[in-house]
């Protein structure tokens, strides 16, 4: 019991002082790719570059993740060559994920107690907003499918013209915080990677933990999230105590 209401003060205690709540999409929200590989979309990106640069640079040979490929062919595209490389081949990179991300939203299911967490947050008078290294257009679907898009102020997703701007740059939280014109400080960001926690430090915003794995969750904690939980409940439970308090 002790236990409990240490993890229900310390949840009260990030709620209180946020005015909105940044929600990483694939994790907190729902588990886009189902636990499977995005090994698929990596060797597609590939054929497809190859055929437009030639030889691939090693450390984007090796990569077999669809957000981590982006990053390697942007800084591939960087380095030194005696003939400029074709932008084009990013942004035929960038649309190849974008399109498994809308095949995969189409069957994704809202994660265990997310559709209560936001209507917990939205009783309390916060803001809503999605960041994500996903596309907007597949996260604004997955919303519109599940009835969620009204509780969200915006979605600010992959920035399809620069994508080393993906999370853990701070970029896409900066962003958040513009349009909702507030300081980090009065934000709380939700992820469940150590990527987003990273992103968080740099921009100024509490972070709030959510994995089941012990060991990232211990690796948040000696990174200074805020605190670090196993699934929604317990932010339910500590948002509509929080929301009891107030209204009394």
């Amino acid at each position: 019991m002790a236990g409990t209401l240490d993890e229900r003060g310390a949840l009260q205690r990030l709620l209180r002082g946020a005015r909105a709540v940044l929600l990483d999409f694939d994790g907190p929200v729902t588990d886009l790719f189902r636990d499977e590989s995005t090994a698929p979309v990596a060797h597609e990106i590939k054929d497809v570059v190859r055929d437009i640069w030639g030889r691939l640079d090693p450390d984007v040979e090796k990569c077999d993740d669809s957000h981590g490929i982006l990053r390697h062919l942007r800084d591939m595209f960087d380095r030194p060559t005696v003939t400029p490389r074709d932008p084009r081949a990013l942004t035929e990179a960038e649309a190849i994920v974008t399109r498994y991300e809308y095949d995969a939203v189409r069957a994704a299911v809202p994660a265990p107690d997310v559709l209560r967490l936001v209507d917990a947050l939205c009783d309390l008078g916060l803001r809503l907003v999605i960041v994500s290294n996903n596309s907007d257009g597949p996260v604004w679907e997955f919303l519109k499918n599940n009835g969620l898009q009204s509780k969200f102020d915006t979605v600010v997703g992959r920035d399809p013209h620069e994508l080393r701007h993906m999370k853990p740059d701070p970029y896409p939280v900066r962003r958040a915080l513009r349009l909702l014109d507030l300081p980090g400080t009065q934000t709380l960001l939700i992820g469940d990677q150590l990527t987003d926690l990273q992103a968080a430090r740099v921009a100024g915003t509490p972070f709030l933990g959510h994995t089941p794995s012990a060991e990232r969750a211990r690796e948040m904690r000696n990174h200074g999230a805020g605190w670090v939980v196993q699934g929604h409940a317990p932010v339910v439970d500590a948002a509509r105590s929080l929301a009891a308090i107030k209204a009394n």
